[in-house]
């Protein structure tokens, strides 16, 4: 008899309009009262989520969410969301969950997920580590269906000094033809290249300059800080692939509203294992989620009940280990997503099209 070990997942609001999808009532209401009434309402059960299981383990958990929009979650003061997300991880252990998951913004506030964890009995992880994997695994396989061979590429990791960026710049590197590390801070560049071909042997080019830096690029990950965007439409060359891993995001809306020659993903839907039912619609396909829900799922049904991925410092290591734990469940790539859409592979394919058709006329 296999031991079953529960989880559970926060999750919250993306905008006012998700709020009064459920409450209907509100939809009538300005949206600034509706914030402060998602202010001042506490953390609830949404779904229990039944069905998960592979040959090697099954589990069960629960949504629980934390009724704060986004621009709340980063413009509230972070002790007082630190709170309701604590608060709803209370309600987590009170449902008999083993592991909590942190989703969305709730794994950026704060110190992503240690003060959560202190105050908790139960483990947490913010699904960072798996988020990267199927991150990198999404680019890949994005690139090769746009007609690209990697070892040909020419790559850029925007945003590689910091935490995540490091990750993939390093998981990135001797995949490609040629890798360009970007950021702003010249100095941890030369650090971070120096660092970088200690452990790979890849000596990578060096920009400063986001723009520059993007000009000649056919595979980009871009995982900046910055509260503003940071990609925009002039940017890309026809054809390129863009896996934008930031939150807020780092390329502009407007990219994929003008440039219907480039492929804009956000990481991969993963495939869950076993007669999933989430009694919940987020918005993916029937038996599919997030890779930090995936990560919540998998250590539950390995049995390993730790914080997991915390804060925001990450390793390949950890990359790589998750990604082999979520491998022996059954969690696979389902499919891309762009700006909260599925992209279809129809889209891809007129995408791929366009590029074909502009790229005659592009000049380096």
């Amino acid at each position: 008899m296999i031991n079953m070990h529960r989880f559970a997942f926060i999750i919250h609001p993306i905008e006012t309009r998700d709020v009064t999808r459920k409450y209907g009532f509100m939809s009538k209401i300005p949206e600034g009262v509706v914030k402060q009434v998602t202010k001042i309402m506490p953390p609830q059960e949404v779904s229990k989520i039944t069905g998960v299981s592979s040959p090697y383990g099954e589990t069960e958990g629960w949504f629980v969410a934390v009724p704060l929009v986004s621009d709340q979650m980063l413009s509230l003061p972070a002790d007082m969301v630190t709170k309701k997300i604590i608060r709803a991880g209370k309600i987590a252990e009170e449902l008999g969950a083993e592991i909590v998951g942190l989703g969305a913004l709730t794994s950026v506030v704060g110190d992503a997920g240690y003060t959560v964890a202190k105050n908790l009995d139960i483990a947490v992880t913010t699904g960072n580590s798996y988020t990267v994997a199927m991150a990198m695994e999404g680019t890949k396989r994005a690139a090769k269906i746009m007609g690209k061979d990697l070892k040909e590429c020419k790559a850029v990791v925007i945003g590689a000094t910091g935490s995540i960026g490091r990750v993939c710049a390093e998981m990135m590197a001797g995949e490609v033809d040629s890798l360009t590390l970007a950021a702003r801070n010249v100095e941890k560049l030369k650090d971070f290249a120096g660092e970088l071909y200690e452990k790979t042997g890849v000596r990578a080019g060096l920009n400063d300059n986001v723009h520059g830096a993007l000009r000649d690029a056919d595979v980009v990950i871009t995982v900046t800080s910055a509260v503003d965007t940071v990609i925009e439409p002039m940017d890309l060359k026809p054809g390129a692939v863009v896996c934008d891993v930031a939150r807020p995001r780092d390329v502009s809306k407007e990219v994929v509203e003008v440039r219907d020659d480039v492929l804009v993903i956000e990481g991969g839907v993963v495939e869950v294992p076993g007669d999933v039912n989430f009694n919940f619609n987020f918005g993916f396909p029937p038996k599919t989620s997030y890779a930090c829900m995936a990560e919540t799922m998998a250590l539950a049904m390995e049995g390993r009940i730790e914080n997991f991925s915390m804060g925001r410092e990450l390793s390949a290591d950890k990359v790589r280990e998750i990604y082999g734990i979520c491998k022996k469940h059954g969690f696979k790539l389902a499919g891309f997503r762009s700006f909260e859409k599925a992209v279809t592979s129809e889209q891809i394919d007129k995408i791929k099209q366009n590029a074909s058709e502009k790229i005659k006329n592009y000049r380096a």
